[in-house]
């Protein structure tokens, strides 16, 4: 299971940097859970979740990224900016990539959620 999550996160940075990201970290991760990629566009830092499903029968790939999860993820990444404060100042953004179908589509939703 860890391969195949390690294979569409390196399909996913791939589209990524070729969009003009710059990598900061890889799999961070915190007591809250785990950053798959963090990443910095111009002036903001990015964290990335990417996510895979081979069928749709419980939703999208993007859909499983649930309201708790999302918290997770902003719990981690504030530990990381804390860690990080060279990069604190900056804007951020949490973007999901998702893998959906026998043919993994791959889908980038920019801004997917926010921080309150």
């Amino acid at each position: 299971m860890r391969a195949t999550g390690t294979r569409f996160e390196q399909q996913a940075w791939t589209a990524l940097e070729r969009a003009g990201l710059v990598l900061l970290a890889r799999n961070y991760t915190s007591r809250y859970g785990e950053i798959d990629l963090i990443a910095r566009d111009g002036d903001s830092v990015v964290f990335v979740e990417v996510r895979q499903r081979a069928g749709a029968a419980h939703g999208d790939a993007a859909a499983s990224v649930t309201p708790a999860k999302q918290a997770r993820l902003i719990r981690t990444a504030r530990l990381w900016l804390a860690a990080h404060p060279e990069h604190a100042w900056r804007a951020c953004r949490f973007d999901v990539v998702s893998f959906d179908g026998a043919a993994a589509r791959m889908r980038w939703l920019r801004g997917a959620f926010e921080a309150e």
